[in-house]
């Protein structure tokens, strides 16, 4: 009977063990995990899409990118901040470079400060999910897609809170067997409904598809004769530009107005070109007088 009660013990003090272990091993893990369900020091949350309700509240989001020691890669945001609405959907861009010679495996970890609003910070698309494989001397711009929950204007504790910090970390991946190459992003193909996203953010301000604000009406504009729209009052260089706005022409003119077309008066330019790629196929999708 003493040795049966040795031999339970014996199987308790096993069991316990190896309970102990298991946590210790995945101590990382579960922690990441709680973070992500609850918030804590800032994780950020991911989600499927983004909700449809828009607050009059805005918040400025800014971007903070860092590598880590011994990771021989450049890492910046393509914008340094965005103004937005609560629940408006946002999508930015982020870029990488490996400047070693040799094909890398990174991994992103990731934060926002305030660390009290990292629970109303939602993710539907990001790199930093899964491991992330960049060729030797390849460059390559990858986006995050995300909305703040307008939850957080119902929130006392985050009633001053107007700036949102998003902060990346690059480290050198220990599993990189198996990473998706951040190729990708570049290859893939146009977005149409990505681009009515960017056109809004990017483009909203002085466009719009079926009247003259800042800048003419763009409903149509892929295939339109440049300087054609009646009544606008267009610069002289696009008045007399005597060409058609094919799909080249207009991903050199997004990617920088002056040098298109020396004389312009559009200043504003988008550097990535996934980016203008995406515009440009939904702009596509418009015909004049939508």
């Amino acid at each position: 009977m003493k040795r049966l009660r040795n031999y339970a013990t014996l199987l308790a003090l096993s069991l316990l063990l190896g309970v102990m272990v298991g946590i210790t091993s995945y101590s990382v893990t579960l922690y990441r995990l709680f973070c992500q369900v609850t918030g804590a020091n800032g994780t950020t949350q991911r989600v499927a899409a983004a909700v449809s309700a828009q607050l009059g509240r805005d918040v400025t989001v800014l971007f903070d990118t860092n590598v880590a020691p011994g990771l021989p890669w450049r890492f910046a945001p393509v914008q340094r901040s965005i103004k937005l609405r609560l629940g408006q959907d946002a999508l930015v861009f982020f870029e990488a470079e490996n400047l070693s010679n040799h094909d890398i495996t990174g991994h992103a970890a990731f934060n926002v400060t305030p660390e009290k609003v990292g629970i109303y910070f939602k993710k539907i698309q990001c790199f930093c999910f899964t491991e992330e494989k960049l060729a030797a001397g390849a460059k390559v711009q990858m986006p995050v897609d995300f909305y703040v929950d307008p939850a957080l204007a119902l929130d006392p504790s985050t009633s001053d809170v107007h700036e949102i910090t998003l902060s990346y970390t690059f480290f050198e991946s220990k599993k990189p067997q198996g990473a998706p190459d951040l190729a990708r992003f570049a290859a893939g193909p146009p977005d149409a409904a990505a681009g009515a996203r960017l056109f809004a953010e990017n483009c909203g301000a002085c466009h719009a598809l079926d009247r003259a604000k800042i800048g003419p009406p763009l409903a149509g504009v892929v295939g339109r004769r440049a300087g054609s729209v009646p009544l606008y009052p267009y610069s002289m260089a696009l008045k007399f530009a005597g060409f058609n706005w094919d799909e080249a022409r207009l991903d050199r003119w997004l990617a920088d107005p002056q040098a298109e077309l020396p004389g312009a008066q559009m200043p504003m330019k988008t550097p990535v070109a996934q980016a203008r790629r995406d515009i440009i196929a939904y702009l596509k999708t418009t015909r004049a007088g939508s």
